[in-house]
């Protein structure tokens, strides 16, 4: 076995040279997206083939990744744009936005062996529309995702930005949100008879017959074509949210928890970090973005910097900028003792990292390069041994 002769590096760093699957959670607005497409670069630049799964990029990072939504396939980043962010060969950056339709249309289209079946499924209305209201849909889709990539053996390192939710759980229950779903009484009371016949049953003769009074003939019928289609593949579903939850606690995944310095995104964040103990899953570090925890002390602007014949004018402008400073240094303890907090509860194995707050934002890969030496410098980072 060959020896890695390159420099050492952070726990981070480890992830991203040793890990098949990074998986970055958080609720929304934290700065998953950045943050994957960052580490992403990282990797790429390491030499590794590397696969972004994001879900909703700012416009401009979308151009600078190049992926648009609908594309049924991921995108490589153009040569001389990954030549532009110090990504050379072997190394190479790819990209694809989560589009859960298109997911859940190539699932079925893999697991239903008949084409003209499989086809009546996706054109079904009824179809159409549970695929977005399942709960845990869209979540469950981004790890089926996750899964046929992987499986596909083409890349080295597949990082997923999970989908915005208010509830970072979301993702994590998802394969069983689903199971339960599919497991339900009112799901398996409207799934055809064994013989494919449609709803049998005195029970199941009437609901159809309230369906059909209710809704109508059309939609009724629309319903039975829904069922029948999706009893073929309801048990592979199941089987498959047993899988990947089972995928997620392999030694080649690890989470990573983004979070901003807001105290309800982190009161979230310490209460995800404990179900993702408890569900015994892999976490490799918590990321907190946007903090100012490091800002320079500045001295309070004073009478020194009024000019020898100061008007009122300048006197209230003074006062004024006397208060934004008390206002600077109000945030800046506030995010201070936020860092304190999460670094307390974190678990001692677990690296907590912070990244302040990128003047302009970032929505380049040229934004992203700079993140990523942030985040990959122990002494510019990491906020505790």
């Amino acid at each position: 076995m060959p020896v890695d002769r390159r420099p050492a590096v952070s726990l981070l760093g480890q992830h991203l040279r040793q890990k098949l699957v990074i998986i970055c959670c958080g609720a929304g607005g934290v700065g998953k997206t950045t943050t994957s497409a960052a580490l992403a670069v990282a990797a790429a630049q390491d030499g590794r083939r590397v696969l972004v799964l994001t879900t909703d990029p700012s416009k401009r990072l979308a151009e600078a990744l190049g992926v648009t939504a609908n594309t049924p396939d991921p995108v490589r980043v153009r040569p001389e744009r990954e030549a532009e962010a110090g990504i050379r060969p072997p190394g190479a950056l790819s990209a694809w936005m989560l589009d859960p339709k298109l997911v859940s249309d190539a699932t079925v289209r893999r697991l239903v062996k008949d084409p003209q079946r499989a086809r009546e499924l996706m054109d079904n209305p009824i179809y159409q529309q549970v695929t977005q209201m399942i709960a845990g849909m869209q979540e469950y889709t981004a790890m089926e995702a996750l899964h046929g990539f992987v499986a596909r053996d083409e890349y080295d390192l597949v990082i997923l930005d999970t989908p915005p939710a208010r509830n970072a759980l979301n993702f994590l229950d998802a394969p069983r949100r689903l199971g339960e779903f599919l497991d339900g009484r009112i799901f398996q009371m409207l799934l055809p008879d064994r013989d494919g016949r449609g709803f049998g049953g005195t029970t199941r003769r009437m609901a159809g017959r309230v369906l059909s009074g209710v809704f109508g003939e059309e939609f009724y019928a629309d319903l039975q074509v829904f069922f029948s289609a999706f009893s073929s593949i309801f048990a592979q579903l199941n089987g498959n949210a047993q899988r990947m939850r089972q995928r997620m606690q392999q030694d080649d995944v690890v989470f990573l928890l983004v979070t901003s310095p807001v105290r309800t995104a982190l009161d979230d964040a310490l209460y995800f970090e404990d179900r993702i103990r408890e569900l015994e899953l892999p976490l490799g570090g918590l990321i907190l973005n946007r903090s100012r925890h490091l800002a320079e002390h500045r001295p309070m602007p004073g009478p020194e910097l009024l000019p020898p014949h100061a008007t009122d004018a300048h006197h209230r402008a003074l006062k004024a900028l006397q208060k934004l400073a008390e206002r600077e240094r109000r945030h800046e303890a506030e995010h201070r003792e936020l860092v304190d907090t999460l670094v307390q509860h974190a678990a001692k194995d677990i690296e907590v990292l912070t990244v302040p707050e990128f003047p302009g934002g970032i929505d380049d890969l040229e934004g992203l390069g700079a993140l990523a030496r942030w985040l990959l410098d122990d002494a510019h980072a990491r906020v505790r041994d």
